[in-house]
């Protein structure tokens, strides 16, 4: 039989940045090439220094957030790169308007369809996540069974994927590969149906306009806003980028487009991002918001305050200002992401935006990653006959209830 090894270039003690590899009789697949979460925007040479470069390797992308397949054009030309079809473009899109774009083949695969890749059998397992198209990956070779669990959590508007998985696991799983973000953590973990209500509270409750700071990407997160925002007869108001994304996922999911009968949605036309969006070749996108019924100049939101609740980011504050809507004591702001993103420069000087108005300030969020609980129902469900812990900072503290742990340290490998 032939030897599998397993190492973990990054992600044994740290969140982000996961890149592992599985290796049997020269060949090698590469699980994740994220990039760094502490690292600054422009750094370059960050695939592991453990990580060879010379030999052939096939890259499987879990989901398209950058801490997982963010130095995608860092390794060689020569190796593949696979990812589900909605996170490539994502994926293409991100890197397009924040940097250099994507411009190597990505092929794609489908959920639940096993694809060959040398000895490999990789079957995708598409996962809840707060990221769209995120997948768990099953990985055959050499008579063993390795699930990766990538991303995910059991409380958002995909969780019966993950309940299913539960209830019919995959048989004889050699490893579990299984990330650990919420270890060690109180982050909240209640579903996406609650924090609707939360937000249609909100919105009731507040005489002016609602402001929030929610991640494009996001996409239950605006599934979220846009209902809460029916129940509460308001319009929520995203900006060009968050209209694309929905725009670009319509073929994959019943989402809320800028087109078609969604009522209650519209996107603002700011100068700064027209300008952005027009520099990157994506001018035709802008003036076909711009001419639909959509389309808001950011001027109308200084009108009826009580009909909007607008997404709002730092880039958007200078046209927002400029055109008078400016937050009021009668407005609210919800920073509705990680609460640890708010120490950064950009986000104290939007908080300090609204403190100085005197708004209602409200951290309405849930994570995108499993809690404490779920994390020891899936591995125990899974029951591996080992679990090598990933994406944490907390594996080494409380581990009562889950299967046998294998602690590895970045670079070292393990055979199964």
């Amino acid at each position: 039989m032939s030897t599998v090894g397993l190492t973990v270039h990054r992600g044994t003690n740290q969140i982000g940045g996961n890149c592992i590899e599985i290796a049997v009789e020269g060949h090698r697949i590469i699980l994740d090439v994220g990039r760094p979460l502490d690292v600054p925007p422009k750094a370059t040479g960050l695939l592991p220094v453990t990580l060879d470069r010379t030999a052939p390797a096939h890259v499987l992308i879990s989901h398209p957030h950058q801490d997982h397949w963010g130095l995608v054009d860092e390794v060689p030309a020569e190796w593949t790169i696979h990812c589900g079809a909605a996170a490539e473009k994502l994926i293409r899109l991100t890197a397009g308007l924040t940097g250099k774009p994507v411009e190597r083949k990505i092929m794609t695969w489908t959920s639940g369809v096993p694809v060959k890749i040398g000895p490999f059998t990789v079957t995708p397992i598409l996962t809840d996540h707060s990221a769209f198209d995120a997948h768990m990956l099953l990985i055959e070779v050499a008579g063993k069974r390795i699930l990766y669990s990538g991303d995910f959590r059991r409380h958002g508007r995909k969780g019966k994927l993950v309940e299913r998985l539960i209830t019919s696991p995959p048989v004889k799983v050699d490893v579990l590969l299984m990330e650990g973000t919420n270890l060690g953590t109180s982050k909240p973990t209640i579903s996406e149906d609650q924090l609707e209500a939360e937000f249609q509270r909100l919105f009731l409750d507040t005489p002016g306009r609602v402001f929030v700071s929610w991640s494009a990407q996001n996409i239950d997160r605006t599934v979220t806003l846009y209902r809460a925002c029916l129940k509460a007869h308001r319009h929520l108001v995203v900006d060009l980028y968050t209209a694309e994304v929905l725009t670009m996922l319509a073929d994959h999911a019943k989402i809320p487009q800028p087109s078609g009968d969604w009522p209650n949605l519209k996107v603002v036309i700011t100068s700064a991002f027209a300008r952005l969006y027009r520099m990157k070749g994506r001018g035709g996108f802008v003036d076909r918001m711009a001419q639909s019924r959509f389309g808001i100049s950011a001027r109308k939101l200084a009108e009826r305050p009580e009909r909007w609740v607008i997404m709002v980011r730092p880039s958007l504050i200078r046209d927002y200002r400029r055109i008078g809507v400016s937050p009021t004591a009668d407005d609210a702001w919800s920073w509705s992401m990680w609460q640890g993103y708010l120490s950064g420069e950009d986000a104290q000087g939007l908080q300090a935006w609204f403190d100085v108005a005197s708004a209602t300030v409200r951290h309405l969020h849930t994570s995108g990653h499993a809690s404490v609980a779920d994390l020891r129902t899936f591995a125990a469900a899974i029951n591996p006959a080992v679990l090598i812990p990933i994406h944490g900072v907390a594996w080494d503290g409380d581990v009562v209830g889950f299967p046998p742990i294998r602690r590895l340290a970045d670079g070292e490998t393990v055979v199964i």
